[in-house]
């Protein structure tokens, strides 16, 4: 049975966790994500994406039953392969948002981190209780979410492994956007088409520019967006964005 999937329409893409009951995240399940991610950076039809576990749950975590089988060596060559697959999500050239409902624990969490944008449901929970087992977050948690919402707050969820609510989520910028729970998924197709009207090669742009600023010094990041900023003149996008806002003004120009 397959637990993930790709579902495209209308320019988005929404990568599926199909999982139940809490869409535990195998390896199975983490290589098709890495194929999926691939896939949806490739296609043209594709150029907005949704990661989205159902209306119960995001994903709550690993496979724990899985992993307790593994021992020190089988987990050298896992572990590379877990983080390669959500590096594979992260580096997705196009916008991605997350719909988190329920639960979004662990490596649901840290999948969670991999978007772009986050909307999560008013009842949703999220964290990273790897510590209660004895472990640490092994698929980007220590990393992403220290540079999302800054080391102190990271360590105080990591060190502890506590749930944190919709609400407290969004004030630490956890999530970006909370709303009823029935809305989730809505909402982020609302967010995902606008985007996927947009100038692609200057989405893509835009994303990497930041990603890559993020990882390096500034001199350094202001090479990467001065780079992608004299590229897009050579791109239809810019001509007909320029033209658009010459003749008709801002904000009107359609993209291909």
């Amino acid at each position: 049975m397959t637990h993930v999937t790709l579902e495209v329409s209308g320019g988005v893409g929404t990568i599926r966790l199909d999982r139940p009951p809490m869409n535990a995240l195998n390896a199975s399940i983490q290589d098709r994500l890495r194929e999926l991610a691939e896939e949806a950076g490739r296609r043209d039809d594709v150029r907005a994406v949704i990661l989205y576990g159902g209306e119960k749950v995001f994903a709550a975590g690993a496979d724990i039953k899985e992993m307790r089988e593994m021992d020190h060596a089988a987990m050298v060559v896992r572990s590379r392969a877990l983080q390669e697959s959500f590096t594979a999500v992260a580096r997705i050239p196009k916008p991605v948002v997350a719909a988190v409902t329920g639960y979004a624990l662990g490596g649901g969490c840290e999948l969670a981190l991999c978007a772009d944008f986050r909307i999560a449901a008013a009842d949703a929970r999220l964290g990273q209780p790897e510590i209660l087992l004895g472990l640490i977050p092994g698929a980007g948690g220590t990393q992403r979410l220290a540079r999302l919402i800054g080391p102190s707050r990271a360590k105080d969820l990591i060190f502890t492994g506590r749930q944190v609510r919709a609400d407290e989520a969004l004030s630490i910028g956890l999530v970006d956007r909370v709303v009823p729970a029935a809305e989730v998924y809505e909402q982020a197709r609302a967010w995902a088409e606008k985007l996927a009207q947009g100038p692609a090669l200057a989405l893509r742009a835009a994303k990497e520019s930041v990603d890559a600023g993020l990882e390096t010094d500034l001199e350094t990041g202001l090479t990467v967006e001065r780079t992608w900023f004299a590229g897009l003149f050579a791109t239809e996008d810019r001509e007909r964005g320029m033209r658009s806002f010459v003749e008709d003004g801002p904000g009107k120009a359609t993209f291909l």
